[in-house]
């Protein structure tokens, strides 16, 4: 190329400058820039690193090929642990006790309690209407006072007939006769006056009484409304207001429980738990259910409504056992898992059963030995077979 060609521009032209070296300056700082987000990305889903990355790893990472994921693991031995066993039931009065009509019955005139009322022994419910019961009552002190009358006129005439006898007067089976009559009519007084004694302990029970103290947990009755004789659950009273949890435990359980043993009760819905102790454990099992029956003791509150449910956990003493974190166990139709890593570095499920769950994490109550490695936290992420990378991590105690 001659370089002292002259190069002639008019005013109509346009001169076109283009610095190609800052344009490749440009795309080379674009493209560090992609790679370092390119490695970045690449060091989150591949390099494993702690337990929080350890379950994206898993997710990334393909089954049988490709980059494998590191999984914390741990092996959790046995500790020594308090067996708690958790069961629920219902709520109920520890003596519940029905309060009926022991009189002949009657209109009800007065309803003295009502339903969350505590009451004393032998304090009165509701009253019945005694009006009739009252003039007969009556009528049988007319009686007897009657019958107490002719019992002194045949003891005179049988003193008059004593006293002739010996002068001849009166026969010897003539007095016989009078000392009968005596005897006829002290017994009519005797008559009378227990019948007298029957109406007015007739009226006594018409009032529909406590049979002992306790609190009202039920009133079937109103005022005018008439009960007849023997009349059953006016009232339902709690004995001394004492509730209990009925707690049914499968077979397993049951062979574990003592009389006096502490207990926890929490009623569905309540914020706390109420301390109690088991007072009863039923001497047989519902042969279609294979549960039986523990009933826990606690002391009254408003929360503990009979009838209600709720949740016990029962201490039974301490056991040794796998204690594993909570995000190790996993839940589904089939029941509850983890994931423990065999020889092979291949994840494999395995079946458990769950004792107490707690602060300090869940119980195993079978299903591990403790010895297994198992999966802290990636389980979700993984599957049977799954080949990983396990990293230990060391266990709670």
């Amino acid at each position: 190329m001659d370089m002292n060609r002259e190069t002639r521009l008019e005013a109509s032209d346009t001169l076109v400058v283009v610095d190609r070296s800052a344009r490749r300056r440009r795309n080379l700082v674009v493209a560090g820039f992609v790679a370092t987000a390119l490695a970045v990305l690449a060091y989150l889903f591949f390099s494993g690193g702690e337990s929080g990355n350890a379950s994206q790893a898993a997710a990334a990472g393909p089954r049988g090929g490709g980059q494998v994921p590191t999984v914390s693991v741990i092996v959790p031995g046995r500790s020594q642990v308090a067996k708690v066993v958790t069961a629920s039931g219902s709520l109920a009065a520890r003596r519940d006790q029905p309060v009926g009509a022991a009189g002949t019955g009657g209109r009800v005139t007065a309803v003295l309690v009502d339903a969350g009322d505590r009451v004393s022994a032998g304090q009165t419910l509701a009253r019945v209407d005694r009006s009739v019961q009252q003039q007969q009552a009556v009528q049988l002190a007319a009686a007897v006072e009657s019958a107490r009358a002719s019992a002194a006129l045949a003891q005179n005439e049988y003193d008059r007939s004593a006293a002739l006898v010996g002068r001849g007067f009166i026969s010897r089976a003539e007095l016989d006769r009078k000392r009968s009559a005596v005897d006829q009519a002290r017994a009519q007084v005797r008559v009378a006056q227990a019948q007298l004694n029957a109406a007015r302990a007739g009226i006594g029970l018409l009032d529909v009484r406590s049979p002992t103290a306790g609190l009202v947990l039920e009133r079937n009755l109103e005022v005018g409304q008439v009960i007849s004789g023997g009349s059953q659950n006016l009232f339902r009273i709690a004995k001394d207001g004492e509730m209990e949890m009925r707690a049914r435990l499968p077979q397993q359980d049951l062979a574990a429980m003592r009389v006096g043993l502490p207990a926890s009760v929490r009623p569905v819905g309540a914020d706390r738990s109420f301390t109690g102790r088991i007072w009863q454990i039923a001497p047989v099992i519902d042969p279609q259910s294979r549960l039986g029956e523990v009933r826990i003791a606690v002391p009254f509150d408003p929360l503990l409504r009979p009838g209600g449910f709720g949740e016990a956990r029962i201490t039974a003493g301490a056991t040794t056992a796998p204690l594993l974190p909570q995000s190790a166990v996993l839940s589904d139709s089939d029941g509850n898992y983890v994931y423990v890593v065999n020889n092979k570095n291949e994840v494999e499920r395995r079946a458990i059963r769950v004792g107490a769950v707690d602060e300090a994490g869940v119980t195993i109550a079978d299903g591990l030995t403790g010895q297994e490695a198992v999966v802290v936290s990636a389980g979700p992420f993984l599957n049977p077979g799954q080949k990983i990378n396990p990293r230990r991590q060391a266990a709670a105690r």
